[in-house]
């Protein structure tokens, strides 16, 4: 409990709120994970769709007589 309460002394009116990666960046660490979440996931995404895309020209379209690989 003591060390919350000098915590709390030391960081005055910022004491609770969130800790910023860099104190002239205005970009919380929360905000930081949450873009890391997304940009993994739409990578993930992107990933898929390139391989349905490979899937779909190397082997559905020849299949259907759409084209053909040489």
């Amino acid at each position: 409990m003591g060390e919350s309460k000098r915590r709390k002394q030391s960081l005055g009116d910022r004491y609770g709120q969130d800790q910023r990666i860099v104190e002239w960046l205005p970009l919380t660490k929360k905000q930081a994970e949450d873009f890391y979440k997304w940009t993994t996931k739409g990578a993930w995404i992107g990933i898929g769709v390139m391989a349905g895309l490979w899937v779909t020209v190397r082997f559905i379209g020849p299949t259907f007589g759409w084209w053909t690989v040489q």
